[in-house]
């Protein structure tokens, strides 16, 4: 059974470590933080739970990356929060030096392990990353497309009053206002999503979809944290179990969809060793469009990142 390694114990990696425990399917979970104690702490919470839950993951946390020797996956979670009015791209500064820093650590205790990027912004985290482990393409990649198509079922599954077990959808793009979901890959029990709502309705919760992270920050004064933690374990899980299971995540492209030197969310075979596959859907003329534009967003943040 694999080693999984979560950095950042704050609310998003701990509800990473926790969901992960419950799925009982790795055999240690390191929760990984510079406030160590914090660390050891909802590790230790979480392990109490589980005769309570009845799983069996070992969870412990540390400030000390040799705690982190020889994990199999990692997913980093580290970097300071959005606040009210505060957009992902403001972060990029002091968030890539973090994930810069966080990346080349675990490098030196992990051999070859599989990177998962959680911290924003998202798209040009993901490229920091790659960049400072030096690891393979199939190797780093982003959560985003997991969260965001969460969010579209979700509401869609408020609007029709059915369960979000039956809703399906895609979505491509950069993680923030710039993505780009695609109602003509959405479906309910396999029915299209637009014989059941209508297109001006449909418009307004792809719009709500886009500032669904926006949404909450204003609720909560702070970023989500159930749902991104949820879905990142969710990755793992496909990881560990070799499932095969097709998600869209932030990937780095390689000519595919017309783009190169950038990671973008788009759907990918997420199996046994990382990203098994990049799939290219044959998007109409508007759908190109808009992903075309989400690119030049997410690539001036890139460039921001570049010259810094």
């Amino acid at each position: 059974m694999s080693k999984v390694t979560v950095v950042g114990a704050g609310n998003v990696g701990a509800t990473v470590a926790n969901v992960l425990a419950h799925k009982d399917i790795v055999r240690e979970v390191v929760l990984l933080d510079i406030k160590g104690d914090m660390a050891r702490g909802k590790s230790l919470d979480s392990f109490q739970q589980a005769p309570i839950d009845y799983y069996s993951t070992r969870l412990t946390g540390s400030e000390d990356y040799r705690e982190t020797a020889n994990s199999d996956i990692v997913v980093i979670t580290a970097g300071i929060p959005r606040k009210p009015g505060m957009s992902r791209d403001d972060l990029i500064s002091t968030n890539a030096n973090i994930v810069k820093s966080v990346t080349k650590s675990i490098m030196e205790h992990s051999e070859e392990p599989i990177i998962i990027v959680v911290s924003n912004p998202l798209d040009v985290m993901t490229y920091a990353a790659q960049e400072a482990s030096g690891l393979s393409d199939e190797k780093v990649f982003g959560m985003a497309g997991i969260l965001d198509t969460a969010r579209y079922r979700a509401f869609l599954a408020m609007e029709l009053n059915v369960s979000p077990k039956d809703i399906q959808a895609m979505l491509l793009g950069g993680h923030g206002d710039t993505m780009v979901p695609l109602p003509r890959y959405t479906s309910v029990a396999g029915i299209p999503i637009t014989e059941l709502v209508e297109s001006s309705r449909l418009d307004e919760i792809v719009e709500r979809t886009k500032k669904g992270g926006g949404e909450l920050v204003k609720l909560m004064g702070t970023s989500a944290w159930y749902a991104p933690g949820a879905a990142a374990a969710q990755m793992v899980a496909a990881i560990v179990r070799d499932e095969d299971r097709i998600f869209p995540c932030c990937a780095k492209l390689n000519g595919e969809y017309g783009l190169s030197d950038i990671f973008l969310g788009i759907p990918v075979k997420l199996g046994k060793g990382g990203i098994k596959e990049v799939l290219e859907l044959k998007l109409e003329k508007d759908e190109k469009d808009l992903l075309k534009e989400s690119a030049e967003h997410v690539r001036a943040v890139i460039d921001v990142y570049k010259n810094m």
